[in-house]
C-alpha cells in the first residue's frame, strides 16, 4: 500500500458506483501502487513437460502468492476485474496472466488449499457487496487455516487466464478453476462471459514476464509462441501473439456498465 485506501475503504468508496465507474477505481489504485506489501514477494513455480522423444524441458514461473487486492496488508479486498482491467494492469506492472497449465502447478504446489465457498447466483453476483462478503468468507477460513501471509495459497477463487480461446473468441474473458479440495476444478476453461465481465468469484493471479526455462531467463510471451517451450508453460500448446492480444486489450474500456 502506498499511502492509498485500505481494502475497506476501498469498498466504501466503490460501493455506489457502476461497474465501468468502478473498473476505472481499480485500475487508478492498483497502477498507484496500491497493494498489500506481501503481494510483492514473488513465488517461484516448477513446470515441465517431457516430449515424445524424452527430452524434459523444465520451467520456473514467478506468482503472487494471492489473488491480487487493493489496501494493506492488515485490510486488503482480493478484487476481481473484467479482462480489460487486468490486461492493463498486468502489462504496466510486467506481469502476465496464467495459462490453465499454470493455474493446475500453483495449486498442486500451494502451501494452503482454500475450499471454495460459492455464493447464491444472480444479478448480485457483480455487486461490490458480494466481493465484500466473499472476501470475509476466505478470510474467516483463512484464520480456520493458520494460513501464513506470503505463503502460496489457492483453490478460493476462479483465475482469469489467457488461452488460445480468446481468439477464436474474440471479446470474452477466460476464466478457469476454483479447485476443490480433491484437486478437481469447479470451473473448465470457460469463454462464456464478455470481456466486461467481473464477478465475486473471479480473481487475477499475476505471473512474471520473465520465467526461466531450463536455467535461462525467457520472457513468458516468447516462450508461450515456441512450438516446443511453450508445452512447459501451456497444456494447449503455443499461444502466438499473446503479447500483441494482451496489449491490445490494455487499451481498451468498456463503455456500457
Amino acid at each position: 500500500m502506498a499511502g492509498g485506501l485500505t481494502g475497506s475503504q476501498f469498498a466504501d468508496y466503490v460501493s455506489r458506483m457502476d461497474a465501468r465507474q468502478r473498473e476505472q477505481a481499480i485500475l487508478k489504485e492498483l497502477l498507484n501502487g496500491n497493494v498489500p506489501g506481501f503481494l510483492k514477494n514473488l513465488i517461484p513455480v516448477a513446470l515441465s513437460y517431457r516430449s515424445p522423444g524424452g527430452k524434459t524441458i523444465s520451467a520456473t514461473v514467478f506468482v503472487m502468492p494471492e489473488y491480487l487486492a487493493i489496501g494493506s496488508d492488515k485490510d486488503f479486498l482480493r478484487i476481481p476485474m473484467n479482462l480489460y482491467t487486468a490486461a492493463a494492469v498486468a502489462t504496466r506492472m510486467g506481469f502476465i496472466l496464467p495459462t490453465r497449465k499454470i493455474v493446475n502447478a500453483i495449486y498442486e504446489q500451494s502451501a494452503f488449499h482454500f475450499a471454495p465457498e460459492p455464493m447464491t447466483a444472480g444479478p448480485q453476483m457483480r455487486s461490490t457487496e458480494y466481493y465484500q462478503t466473499h472476501n470475509r468468507k476466505i478470510e474467516e477460513q483463512s484464520r480456520t487455516l493458520g494460513v501464513t501471509q506470503g505463503a502460496l495459497v489457492s483453490g478460493h477463487k476462479k483465475d482469469v487466464v489467457v488461452t488460445n480461446l480468446l481468439f477464436t473468441s474474440p471479446g470474452r474473458i477466460a476464466i478457469y478453476g476454483w479447485h476443490r479440495l480433491n484437486g478437481a476444478p469447479i470451473q473448465p476453461l470457460s469463454t462464456v462471459h464478455g470481456a466486461c465481465y467481473a464477478d465475486y468469484s473471479h480473481g487475477i493471479r499475476l505471473v512474471n514476464e520473465t520465467v526461466t526455462v531450463d536455467g535461462q531467463s525467457r520472457s513468458a510471451y516468447d516462450v508461450l509462441q515456441d512450438p516446443v517451450l511453450s508445452r512447459a508453460l501451456s497444456d494447449e500448446g503455443p499461444i502466438p501473439n499473446l503479447r500483441g492480444l494482451i496489449a491490445g486489450a490494455a487499451q481498451e474500456t468498456c463503455e456500457r456498465p
